[in-house]
């Protein structure tokens, strides 16, 4: 009798310890090369996500990638294998995020990208199932600023991109865009990240006489055509995309990117946004929190993308949690069920709404126009 009470106590407190077993968190991100303004304020806001989620303990294990998809590949799996990770946030990058898709489906483990592009979970396959993001997706930033420039009387437009996915991207959806607007695209030339030259490039844009030149790169590399095309004498309006977005494109691109526009999320601008805006809430708050561990001005778009991961995964840990335990496949896969049916969800950027078919989840709340004046990002007129 006695023995069988104690092989039942010990077997309850098994079950006990097992229950309160850990959360841990896989991160890869760009700390270093050429996307590290992106990664930096990413892995800066993984330091203020929660210790805890539902009463469960939540550890995290952060790593860099060095802006390479191989690297990125390497840390994914090493996560899974050696980590044993319920989840994976990021990485930074769109070639970074989709060369780890295989890694992740592979292992059935959740993935939250902070990239961009919506070929990250589109189209939605088995693959994919296990792939999430919380950057706005190409389209609906390429509709925004096609939008304006129709506005400013833009009737030609030549391009710009980074020479990978993400320039590609950018140029498939921004010719859809494009069209929509009677827009007419010039130009179309590519440069890659850590290209120290683009003459030739911009040759050929000022040669077809663009009413207005859009980027499409990322952090400080973006910067370069911008300065070229200062420097040869270009004069018509400027675009880039929300890569741009952080304090250090800014600094780099000085005076040569003054009067540049761009969509970006609402986190940028929150404390311009009207009161009545739906995400100025939850964006002031993400400010409020990575100002008061880092700086005053110190706030980027993409530190916000990394905020956004991070909600997501909190909103459905405690749902998750109610199915199986952490450090198991079943957990893993109620996790991703959760991921997929979030709803009204305020984050930094806009309010989520996944589902089976959107692995993103937001909407035209998600994005604004500004401009860069006096060195400083203004909400657009």
């Amino acid at each position: 009798m006695k023995l069988n009470k104690i092989l039942t106590l010990l077997a309850a407190a098994l079950t006990s310890a097992a229950a309160l077993a850990d959360i841990t968190v896989g991160v890869t991100v760009s700390a270093t090369g050429p996307a590290a303004s992106l990664g930096i304020p990413e892995k800066n806001t993984v330091a203020l996500m929660p210790k805890t989620i539902a009463g469960q303990t939540v550890n995290y294990i952060v790593l860099d990638d060095a802006s390479d998809t191989t690297a990125a590949v390497a840390n994914t799996r090493k996560l899974i294998t050696e980590h044993k990770v319920d989840i994976i946030l990021g990485s930074t990058t769109t070639p970074n995020s989709l060369a780890m898709i295989d890694a992740v489906s592979e292992a059935q483990t959740p993935m939250v990208s902070m990239a961009a592009s919506a070929r990250i979970v589109e189209p939605q396959d088995a693959k994919k199932r296990w792939v999430f993001k919380t950057p706005q997706n190409d389209i609906q930033m390429s509709l925004a600023i096609a939008e304006h420039m129709a506005n400013s009387g833009v009737k030609t437009v030549a391009f710009i991109g980074f020479a990978d996915a993400y320039g590609e991207g950018w140029f498939q959806e921004f010719s859809k865009a494009a069209e929509l607007k009677k827009l007419r695209v010039v130009a179309s030339e590519r440069y890659a990240r850590n290209d120290t030259s683009v003459t030739g490039q911009v040759l050929k844009l000022m040669g077809a006489q663009p009413d207005a030149v859009l980027v499409a790169g990322s952090g400080t590399p973006a910067a370069l055509p911008q300065k070229a095309l200062k420097e040869r004498g270009y004069t018509g309006k400027m675009y880039q995309t929300h890569g741009v977005a952080n304090a250090d494109f800014l600094r780099v691109g000085g005076k040569d990117v003054e009067g540049t526009f761009l969509p970006v999320g609402p986190v940028l601008v929150a404390d311009q946004l009207p009161a009545g805006h739906p995400v100025k809430k939850s964006a002031l708050a993400y400010v409020a929190a990575y100002e008061a561990a880092y700086g005053k001005g110190t706030v980027s778009t993409f530190g916000g993308h990394a905020w956004d991961t991070g909600l997501l995964m909190t909103a459905a840990v405690p749902v998750a949690l109610k199915k199986a335990r952490p450090g198991t496949p079943e957990f893993r896969a109620a996790l991703r069920d959760a991921l997929e049916s979030v709803k009204e969800m305020p984050g930094a950027h806009g309010i989520f709404n996944t589902s089976a078919s959107d692995h993103l989840g937001l909407d035209q709340r998600a994005r604004v126009m500004v401009t860069i004046e006096n060195g400083a990002w203004k909400l657009a007129k």
